[in-house]
């Protein structure tokens, strides 16, 4: 319990703090999208890289319980362990800019709320919603896949996804790096955060595993049965 607890508290901190300062490099060049495309994709390698059998999103643990993979025992210590290293994450990251280590890293920077929402509610949830969705499915049925090409295809979908819904919603399907990127946000306006980057992610999945299980029941029986063998 213990070992994965700080495994999921390590890669949790890594999501969050590589987060955290490419959202920083893409304040600085508004103008040139591709250069932070980049930077995701470079980040999403690394993090499949390190840390293997981690999750780094409570959506995917709780996929993982929902589907049986993992006892719901577990599944509580690894969400404890994501939710306290997504605040770490963001305390740790401030005392790092108030070194003023780059010309970037300034101590007058704030944490304040910069609310990444630029729709409706309704399309809001629906954007992060569907990206929790397509990815959970991706990472689901890549599992077959060889490791290397796997990591590069799920880091390929993430940047597609980042830059798909980036500009409606920052396309976070994860509750864990929402709360620190956005903590100030849902202590400022919780109702609508709770929803749109802890709910929607959540629906994502719940109507992932319905339709794998009941209405394509086949490919998910086929997707069990390679697993075992």
């Amino acid at each position: 319990v213990a070992h994965a607890f700080v495994l999921e508290f390590l890669a949790t901190f890594q999501l969050c703090c590589c987060t955290h300062e490419l959202q920083l490099l893409s304040e600085q060049h508004p103008a040139h999208p591709t250069w932070t495309l980049t930077l995701v994709y470079f980040f999403s390698l690394v993090h499949g890289l390190t840390l293997v059998g981690t999750f780094s999103n409570p959506c995917g643990v709780m996929m993982q319980m929902m589907l049986g993979g993992m006892s719901p025992e577990t599944g509580a210590v690894r969400l404890l362990a994501q939710l306290v290293s997504a605040l770490c994450s963001r305390y740790c990251t401030s005392a790092l800019w108030n070194l003023g280590l780059t010309q970037y890293h300034v101590s007058e920077r704030s944490f304040a709320c910069k609310n990444p929402i630029q729709v409706d509610l309704f399309k809001a949830v629906i954007t992060e919603a569907v990206c929790s969705f397509l990815f959970h499915s991706a990472l689901l049925h890549f599992q077959e896949v060889r490791t290397k090409l796997r990591i590069h295809l799920l880091a390929a979908l993430i940047t597609f996804l980042v830059y798909a819904g980036g500009s409606l919603t920052g396309a976070v399907f994860n509750p864990a790096l929402a709360l620190s990127l956005h903590f100030m946000c849902f202590d400022e306006a919780f109702p609508q955060f709770f929803i749109v980057y802890w709910l929607a992610p959540s629906l994502g999945i719940l109507l992932m595993i319905l339709m794998f299980s009941f209405f394509l029941p086949w490919l998910h029986n086929n997707h069990t049965i390679n697993k075992k063998e």
